[in-house]
């Protein structure tokens, strides 16, 4: 009987040792690579710059935190950036859920025609996309043209016009950024809300009906609450990806800043390396506390 057990455990002990040496490669570039870089960028975080020199000060200070919520500028960076994130989350999460819900619905080739109509945008370059909705949404372009047939051209001006939504023109505002931003991270929304909506049993809508609940108290009451998880899994992607975005900004903007653009300006042409690594900081906080959220919600359920 000691045979076999023995032989089980030599077994068990090389597939253990296979599967740290297979793992052990793309973990020291994680914890080395990746973690190493990102701690010493945190670590300019405590530093300051001294403003006569120009050189970084690499001595202990909370000075450079302090700077972000004490200088309006930087605060103003931080709300700009945190708002536009939750209104692309939310956005996203209310043109994503009927998608989701009718391609959950279908079967078969049908199905994966949807399937590959909302990952088929992905299939082209993020920088394409961007620059191609630059010139949908320039002065000259094709939404602009389509506004002035439909006689809309009015309600663009006055929206252009609110300081929350408004700059030079569509192309250079938030309003155009913001649909640029619903329009590249919309995927990242309708998938996982797909994979929660299938997991929804057919019997509990059916229940719900034959106990003489509305379409609508059917939805509210069984069928969004069971979607949750995928809704806060989605949520992850677009919330995260836009509070980091610096491209977009960048490309299809209005003047003012996002955490990404001062992140890179300020440790490219700025050279202020400490306040570009206490901005990066800002993201990672607000994420990992967005995360311990989504899984309080059982978003990781649905990834």
């Amino acid at each position: 009987m000691s045979v076999p057990v023995t032989v089980s455990r030599h077994r068990f002990g090389r597939g253990a040792l296979i599967t740290l040496l297979l793992l052990a490669p793309p973990l020291l570039w994680l914890g080395v690579v990746y973690l190493g870089s990102l701690l010493g960028l945190l670590q300019y975080g405590f530093y300051s710059i001294d403003d006569f020199t120009a050189q970084v000060v690499q001595q202990f200070t909370w000075a450079t935190f302090a700077s972000l919520f004490s200088t309006p500028s930087n605060l103003d960076v931080i709300i700009r950036t945190l708002l536009m994130s939750v209104a692309v989350t939310l956005a996203c999460a209310v043109i994503a859920f009927p998608i989701a819900r009718y391609v959950a619905l279908l079967r078969g080739r049908s199905k994966a025609v949807w399937v590959v109509l909302v990952t088929l945008p992905l299939w082209a370059s993020y920088l394409v996309r961007v620059y191609a909705w630059r010139l949908i949404l320039a002065q000259e372009g094709v939404l602009s043209w389509v506004l002035a047939k439909l006689h809309l051209t009015s309600l663009l001006d006055a929206a252009l016009s609110l300081p929350v939504l408004g700059g030079p023109s569509l192309s250079s505002s938030y309003l155009g950024m913001f649909l640029v931003f619903v329009y590249v991270w919309l995927p990242y929304m309708i998938l996982p809300i797909q994979a929660a909506l299938e997991r929804v049993p057919a019997s509990l809508v059916q229940a719900s009906a034959d106990l003489g609940a509305r379409p609508f108290q059917t939805f509210w009451r069984v069928i969004f609450p069971l979607s949750l998880p995928g809704v806060a899994a989605g949520s992850i992607f677009t919330f995260s990806l836009t509070l980091g975005d610096y491209i977009i900004p960048g490309v299809v903007g209005a003047p003012g800043y996002f955490i990404g653009q001062m992140v890179y300006t300020q440790q490219g042409t700025a050279g202020n390396l400490p306040l570009a690594a206490a901005f990066s900081v800002v993201p990672i906080v607000i994420v990992m506390l967005y995360l311990a959220l989504a899984r309080r919600l059982g978003a990781f359920d649905a990834l």
